[in-house]
């Protein structure tokens, strides 16, 4: 009888067959160059993606739209919902290191040039002063200029993607100022009146939103899911931050430190299936934090949606309701 022992699959081993091309250009559909165009992975008529090298030259999937950040491990995590080894394992199974029928049946096409091309994409935006409906769209969920100007958000005139004019004049557009990386200006766009795709960014994915308002240390951190949450938080007292993207989660080497400077550190995301979703995967790897959403009797989502419905005073209500188990 004969055995073949099948080989270890890891990511230095895929790498060791082919290349990173080879295997981007083969679970997105499309070959690896420079430019934009519109992501594979999901229904979207707009061109808000591109590939790069970040600093440790690995080939980098960038959607601005999402603010993912994805290798070509993380693409197939992504295009089939799957965590890590899976996709490992849908990779070997695919170019045949793994015994098993692949996802697919195509001829596998290997990419003959290395591409190159440093760091993310080049935003650029033109401000301008806040105007009164502006201001009041972001009263209603208790943040006033101050806190605004506190946090480095600002109002888009135009934006400029990779020196392209992107955007000209679009309603109630705002920018979320990073501050520099490497000399490239650091902005998130919030495109508040579209119900999806609402965000282009050129942000790394590690980033916290919120990171650099926090206090020294505290009895309380929230850990939501938008800027606008941890605004309508800090408006409240209470300090909050936010990943860079709700597919995304804080670090465990940033959490041991935050986990040092806060009592306690609850998780409140979206009440709707991806909020869900996202607040279960997250538990699963840290199950020592707290969990809470809104409930669906308050007909809001988020936090900063049930300010705007109920207001200042029921909205603390709830959240001393929701922490009561943390005394």
């Amino acid at each position: 009888m004969n055995f073949t022992l099948q080989p270890q699959i890891t990511k230095s081993f895929l790498l060791s067959k082919y290349s990173e091309e080879t295997y981007m250009s083969y679970y997105l559909g499309l070959p690896v160059k420079k430019g934009l165009f519109k992501n594979p992975l999901r229904r979207d008529n707009k061109v808000t993606c591109s590939f790069y090298r970040n600093k440790s030259n690995e080939l980098i999937f960038h959607d601005f739209a999402t603010g993912q950040h994805l290798n070509f491990i993380s693409v197939v995590m992504t295009k089939f919902d799957v965590p890590y080894y899976s996709a490992i394992n849908i990779i070997a199974k695919d170019f045949g290191f793994k015994q098993g029928n692949g996802q697919h049946k195509v001829i596998i096409k290997e990419s003959a040039k290395k591409f190159e091309s440093k760091g993310p994409a080049k935003i650029q935006v033109e401000i301008k002063e806040f105007t009164k409906p502006e201001l009041d769209w972001w009263k209603s969920y208790g943040i006033t200029l101050e806190i605004l100007k506190k946090y480095h958000v600002y109002s888009c005139k135009n934006i400029f993607l990779n020196d392209n004019l992107f955007t000209t004049d679009s309603k109630l557009t705002f920018g979320y100022y990073g501050g520099k990386l490497d000399g490239l200006e650091l902005w998130r766009i919030y495109y508040s009146q579209r119900h999806e795709y609402r965000f282009l960014t050129n942000w790394p994915a590690k980033k916290i939103q919120g990171f650099e308002q926090l206090p020294k240390d505290g009895k309380l951190l929230i850990i939501t899911k938008s800027m606008k949450d941890v605004m309508c938080l800090n408006s409240l007292g209470i300090s909050a931050i936010a990943p860079n993207s709700e597919n995304l989660f804080i670090s465990d080497n940033v959490l041991e430190i935050l986990k040092q400077r806060f009592k306690y550190i609850v998780v409140l995301y979206d009440n709707d299936l991806p909020g869900i979703h996202n607040m279960n995967k997250i538990r699963r790897q840290h199950p020592e934090l707290v969990y809470t959403w809104i409930p669906r009797k308050y007909e809001a989502k988020d936090i900063s949606d049930f300010y705007k419905k109920w207001k200042r005073y029921k909205t603390l209500e709830f959240i001393k309701e929701s922490i009561k188990r943390l005394k």
